[in-house]
């Protein structure tokens, strides 16, 4: 295995961040639907600006939800509550406008090809064809307890780390908006120390920003990055435009699926482009790519490769994906076309099957709207996704393909 150095960035951002707040909304509308009707169809868009909040896209259901409730629930509840902030939940003006979803998407959603093609087969799994076209993507590696890359997972620990000191008041001139950056140093395939960390968190307009970096380092930095990747004097970066008052939503529009690397992977790997937040489980673009992260995980809890890559392709209204490919970047144990076998053979990615084995039918996506749709095993309980329940049953079966 090559020792070569080189080094890896990824970013992450606070719930308080404008497109996450745009996520959370959506998401939160959606779980609203789905707790009344769980076959609802919803794709929810968000958009907020100064003062003002948009929810627009295609929802069909049945059921009555209170979105302008919902969104100054959400907006109140990462932390909008002063006019001072820049946002407010109980002032700020919101705007609905919601259609129902067009009939010609519908139709082979509905019914999907194979089924409209022929009545022979598992209707029940057969029936809900892709919800649209595109490819996604799962990962999973040994770098991290929850299997993720080490870049994207610390950057989501410190970007968690700051909401929580700011909610419990431990720094309590912090405000919602932030963000934190981390360049990690590798030697071949393993972390070794970090190169530099950045964390850019709005603030009271008096505290001095000598104050805020000590306190940075501190209450954030340090009790998230492990000791070990520390040594080597990283370099550390707290606002550094030298200040952070204006914020949020006044300071930068936020939208829906803006943020689609970081809830991923943190670009250690492609994206297929879709984005995940106010979709429900019929649109591939989330759900195949939950079931790609299972089926990645899997495959490296089982140790039969220290990284896993799965690319999913599917046409609009077919259920059975187009292509699954596998890629374990030279890591496997196997060869990788028996790795996809074994992919095949374990996971069902027709999108019924994809929403019965993740449980996809229930309201839990606001939870997940920010600080990552995958790795989250910080959650109670874990998304379904994230259990490798399958490894033991993969390795076995490889030990007689070696």
């Amino acid at each position: 295995m090559s020792k070569e150095r080189y080094l890896i960035t990824s970013e992450s951002v606070t719930e308080g961040h404008p497109d996450k707040l745009a996520d959370q909304i959506s998401d939160g509308v959606l779980d609203s639907i789905l707790e009344k009707e769980p076959m609802g169809r919803v794709a929810c868009e968000t958009l907020v600006s100064t003062g003002l909040v948009v929810v627009t896209g295609e929802i069909s259901t049945g059921v009555y939800v209170d979105i302008p409730r919902i969104v100054r629930n959400t907006i109140k509840e990462v932390g909008y509550t002063r006019a001072k902030y820049g946002f407010d939940g109980d002032t700020c003006a919101v705007i609905t406008a919601i259609d129902e979803q067009s009939p010609d998407i519908a139709r082979g959603v509905d019914r999907a090809l194979e089924v409209r093609e022929s009545e022979m087969g598992d209707e029940d799994i057969e029936r809900i064809g892709a919800g649209d076209q595109g490819m996604m993507i799962g990962y999973a590696c040994n770098e991290t307890e929850e299997l993720m890359p080490a870049p994207i997972s610390l950057a989501h620990k410190l970007a968690r780390r700051l909401a929580k000191i700011r909610k419990d008041l431990v720094l309590p001139y912090l405000r919602p908006d932030g963000k934190s950056q981390v360049t990690l140093e590798y030697e071949g395939l393993r972390p070794i120390r970090v190169d530099t960390v950045i964390i850019s968190t709005q603030h009271h307009p008096a505290v001095d920003m000598s104050q805020i970096e000590a306190d940075i380092t501190d209450h954030v930095i340090k009790p998230v990055i492990p000791e070990e990747l520390l040594d080597g004097s990283p370099r550390i970066l707290v606002n550094p435009t030298g200040r952070f008052v204006l914020g949020g939503p006044q300071a930068d529009s936020g939208l829906t699926g803006r943020k689609i690397i970081v809830d991923t992977y943190g670009g250690v790997v492609p994206h297929g482009g879709g984005a995940f937040s106010g979709k429900d489980p019929t649109k591939v673009d989330r759900s195949a790519a939950y079931m790609a992260r299972y089926a990645a995980k899997n495959v490296v809890a089982s140790g039969i490769a220290e990284r896993c890559q799965i690319q999913v392709a599917y046409a609009i209204g077919v259920a059975n994906p187009v292509s699954i490919m596998v890629d374990t970047y030279g890591t496997g144990k196997i060869p990788d076309q028996k790795i996809t076998g074994l992919v095949r053979k374990h996971f069902d990615f027709r999108p019924a099957a994809i929403i019965r084995d993740l449980d996809l039918r229930r309201p839990q996506y606001r939870r997940i709207a920010a600080y990552g749709h995958v790795g989250r095993i910080d959650l109670k309980p874990v998304p379904r996704w994230e259990v490798t329940d399958r490894a033991d049953a993969i390795k076995a079966e490889a030990g007689s393909l070696a």
